[in-house]
């Protein structure tokens, strides 16, 4: 099987379902923080490594015999259902605009974690060094996202994120 087919589910999930969920949500999850210095090398970084580990799964096969098969379906499936499930929770915030419910409180950014884990699961069911690198590259630039995502909402949500800064882990 092509292993394109394992990134429908993304799309299903980041479009459809929050479509599906709360349509004004769905442009929200294209704005990002604004950036400063390193964080902007990092975005261009980000938007790169995420095309291409989109693209290079076109040239990739699921190694269905693989010893890592089963194990790359269930983190597979883990990272949709995350993806799913941190999905509908940012689609309903606080009348604020933070998110807090559901897996926001267990993790500050449970997307960024579940995409990780959905191309984690594709890394081992294709068994490639090239996506496992390019994966690596998309979490590292990521990080600095996350950390403009974070100095923005200290600046919108103010006491009430550092409490929330506080009490919840950045990824898990």
């Amino acid at each position: 099987m092509n292993a394109f087919f394992l990134v429908i589910p993304l799309f299903l999930i980041r479009y459809g379902l929050l479509l599906l969920v709360n349509r004004e949500a769905l442009p929200r999850a294209a704005l990002y923080a604004p950036m400063v210095g390193k964080e902007k090398v990092a975005f261009v970084l980000y938007q790169i490594t995420t095309i291409l580990m989109i693209l290079y799964l076109l040239l990739l096969k699921v190694q269905t015999d693989s010893n890592w098969f089963f194990l790359g379906i269930a983190i597979y499936l883990l990272g949709a259902i995350l993806y799913s499930i941190s999905i509908i929770h940012f689609a309903h915030p606080k009348a604020a605009g933070l998110n807090v419910n559901g897996l926001y409180r267990i993790s500050r950014h449970p997307m960024y974690v579940s995409f990780f884990i959905y191309f984690l699961g594709c890394v081992f069911l294709t068994q490639s060094w090239v996506l496992a690198a390019l994966l690596i590259v998309y979490q590292l630039s990521a990080h600095w996202i996350i950390l403009s995502e974070e100095r923005w909402c200290m600046g919108k949500f103010g006491n009430e994120y550092t409490k929330y800064r506080n009490r919840v882990r950045r990824y898990l």
